[in-house]
């Protein structure tokens, strides 16, 4: 049976427009020095500087959230002195919800748990949140209201206040980032402004990206298969690509981190395989990053992989063109953002408006996620 198809502009492509004026009123709104992004900033150095226990939860869209807060939180404690190398006392962690619901304690006293949930109704998410509560680590939540399940269980709740319209969440990814840039701001010291945070959103809108974004769909519609690959603070991106290429258009997807594509998973891939490379992390590594991105380009080439590109100014000269012939999005340098950020809300635009392109070129509306199909509803109720 044909796809059904709907008329864009879908919800999804409304969010995705609207995401640069969100970000500069929630930055706004969390500059307060007495607010609740302050007060958690104030948490999280109080943990690190004694060593304790700092992690970071959700399931889907917000577990990405989770793990691009991760990121930008070890950023920020990095630049004050405190730590942020994974291993070490008082270095933030991303945990799955589900997996941080079955621990038996989590972070116990003086630790910090954050979870982030768009709407602040996941179980698997707060169940975590009440491990920690009875653990006495302080808890927060980053999410849209208040007024939810999720908040109840929080010391600290920073509130994003915009909800999503479509399943298939834009803002929902976004607006944990945003956040966690907010609390990095206050940390530092030096606030991110919503005039940088805004430029970094714009990424991908102006017509002639929209035009190279077509392009890439043009020559990916077809495919049976996308691998999306990542490093560094992009494997958060990747993750999200993913997720939204599965949701949104319903082709099968799977995230790999840069070094692991090539141990093991080539000989499943072959010509109807499409691969997009999330390259916009320019922090420590990078030179070694881009060497090594080009090696699994040069190997998928010889398969027949059709390969695209997020990538990063910085590396645009250095990637041979060839490598990537189903197109390349350049995501500029962002001016007044640390590396992280930089990378993450660089690369919002692109990822999502890849995946909803995708989506309008096989005839899927990409914001139901199939809750429209009795078949998919009757799935969704089946497991809870």
């Amino acid at each position: 049976m044909p796809p059904r198809r709907a008329e864009p502009p879908f919800h999804m492509t409304e969010m995705i427009e609207a995401e640069p004026a969100f970000a500069g009123r929630l930055l706004e709104r969390l500059a307060d020095p007495a607010g609740p992004a302050a007060r958690l900033a104030h948490e999280l150095r109080s943990a690190a500087e004694l060593g304790r226990p700092i992690l970071v939860t959700g399931c889907g869209t917000s577990e990405h959230g989770a793990i691009a807060a991760v990121e930008i939180l070890r950023e920020a404690l990095y630049a004050i002195g405190l730590s942020g190398s994974p291993g070490r006392a008082g270095t933030p962690v991303a945990i799955q919800a589900f997996e941080a619901a079955l621990e038996g304690e989590l972070a116990g006293p003086g630790g910090v748990v954050i979870g982030i949930s768009h709407e602040g109704g996941t179980w698997a998410t707060n169940q975590a949140l009440e491990r920690a509560r009875a653990a006495r680590a302080h808890v927060a939540l980053i999410t849209v209201s208040d007024r939810s399940p999720g908040a109840a269980l929080a010391d600290i709740v920073v509130t994003t206040d915009e909800m999503d319209e479509s399943w298939c969440h834009t803002v929902g990814y976004s607006s944990p980032l945003i956040a966690a840039s907010a609390i990095a701001g206050h940390l530092t010291g030096r606030p991110i402004t919503a005039r940088a945070a805004t430029a970094a959103l714009r990424v991908g809108l102006t017509e002639a990206e929209v035009r190279r974004t077509e392009t890439i769909v043009d020559r990916l519609a077809d495919i049976e298969r996308l691998i999306v690959i990542g490093s560094g603070a992009d494997r958060a991106a990747a993750r999200e690509l993913v997720l939204k290429v599965e949701e949104g258009t319903h082709i099968p997807a799977a995230m790999r981190d840069l070094e692991t594509m090539l141990h093991g998973h080539l000989p499943a891939t072959d010509a109807r395989t499409g691969l997009v490379l999330v390259l916009a992390d320019t922090s420590t590594g990078a030179d070694a990053r881009i060497r090594r991105a080009s090696d699994v380009l040069r190997a998928a080439s010889e398969i027949g992989i059709r390969s695209a590109s997020i990538l990063a100014a910085r590396y645009a000269p250095t990637l041979d063109p060839t490598l990537t012939p189903a197109g390349r999005l350049i995501v500029p340098a962002s001016p007044g953002l640390p590396p992280a950020i930089g990378a993450l809300l660089g690369t919002v635009v692109p990822l999502q408006l890849l995946a909803e392109r995708l989506a309008r070129a096989r005839g899927v509306d990409p914001d139901p996620m199939r809750r429209d199909d009795p078949l998919y509803l009757r799935a969704a109720g089946a497991a809870g």
